[in-house]
Formats: C-alpha cells, sequence, structure tokens
C-alpha cells in the first residue's frame, strides 16, 4: 500500500466515527480537520468531495458491522443456528462496531433527508445484509434443516425489521430490553417455526 493509500484509509477510519455519530450534515469540515490532523487540501488530496468520504465512511463502518456480525456464524454447522448467532451477534457484541451505532441505521435516518448518495450506500448495504440472511436460509432448505414454505427473503427482512426496530427503541430509552425481547422472540420463533421437525 501506498503513502497515499494509507493516508486515505486513515482519513476514512478517522471519520467514520464523526459520520456515524452526527450524520453527514452535522459533520463539518472543521470536525474532519480536527480528526484527521488535516488541513481541508489534505483531505481533499484524497477525496473530491465531502459526499465521497462519507461514502467510504459508511462502507468502512459498514464493514466493521457485518464482520461483527457475522462473527462464528460459518463455523456453526446448522442453518438454525446459524441465523441465531447472527441475531445474537447483533444483540451482544456492541464493541468492535465504529463508535455510533449501527452504520445502516444512521444512515437510513440520515439519508431520508435527501442524501441520495448515503440513501444509495444504505441501500446496498440492506440489500448485502438480506441476501447474506436469505442464503443462509435457501442453503437450510436444501439440506432439510428448515422447513418447506419459508421464504428465504422474507425471513430476513423479519430477522432485519425485528432488530432494526429494537435497536431503534433501545437508543431512543436508552434501554437494553427491547433488543433482549427481540432476541427471545427471534430465538424461539427460529426454534418453533424455522427450523425443520
Amino acid at each position: 500500500m501506498s503513502k497515499g493509500d494509507e493516508t486515505r484509509a486513515r482519513i476514512i477510519e478517522q471519520s467514520a466515527p464523526l459520520f456515524n455519530k452526527q450524520g453527514f450534515a452535522g459533520t463539518a469540515l472543521s470536525d474532519l480537520m480536527e480528526a484527521t490532523g488535516l488541513q481541508k487540501g489534505g483531505i481533499y488530496r484524497h477525496f473530491a468531495s465531502k459526499e465521497e468520504l462519507a461514502a467510504e465512511a459508511f462502507d468502512y463502518a459498514w464493514r466493521k458491522a457485518i464482520e461483527v456480525r457475522a462473527h462464528g456464524v460459518d463455523s456453526t454447522p446448522n442453518a438454525v443456528d446459524r441465523l441465531k448467532r447472527m441475531v445474537e451477534n447483533f444483540v451482544e457484541l456492541r464493541t468492535g462496531l465504529v463508535p455510533g451505532g449501527c452504520p445502516l441505521m444512521n444512515a437510513a435516518i440520515d439519508s431520508d433527508d435527501g442524501n441520495t448518495v448515503m440513501r444509495e450506500r444504505a441501500r446496498g448495504a440492506l440489500r448485502n445484509w438480506q441476501t447474506r440472511l436469505a442464503a443462509i436460509v435457501k442453503r437450510g432448505l436444501k439440506d432439510r434443516q428448515i422447513r418447506v414454505g419459508i421464504e428465504p427473503d422474507q425471513l430476513a427482512a423479519l430477522v432485519i425489521s425485528q432488530l432494526e426496530g429494537a435497536l431503534m427503541m433501545s437508543r431512543i430509552n436508552q434501554s437494553r430490553q427491547p433488543l433482549e425481547w427481540a432476541k427471545v422472540h427471534l430465538t424461539d420463533y427460529l426454534e418453533t417455526r424455522v427450523r425443520a421437525s
């Protein structure tokens, strides 16, 4: 990696928490300069615009989130247990994330004000997560670990919406309880309605 590539990667890593906590509009160039220790020209030498940097920072934050959520999933033999592991990771493994919480939720809220670049990044991340969960379900159907008739995309959307909704409620109420309820409910649902008997 060249020195320029290293500097670019460092700018992204140091900017990601700002964008993730404060959003695009709430992150001023002065915030980015303070976080990176660079002047305006030093930042814009590596990025054509603030939008480009925000998009790269989101991608970085999302990769970190997916790494945490997928921890130990591939080594779990049964499809239902892999889904349960992803639910558990979402609820329990909060360290290792970029500060500011779930980048998907944050970007979705941020892009609601018309930031089309962030909306497309959030849409792509959501598709990626849903595809990943649906692939587990499809494999589970093929291996007869998941009940016939379960729709992979529908189940993936159900899991994501329950977790993200619970996270939103947890953040608003400053309580882990909604996340715990979601984990218990999804675990029970996966065991009783999804696992092949």
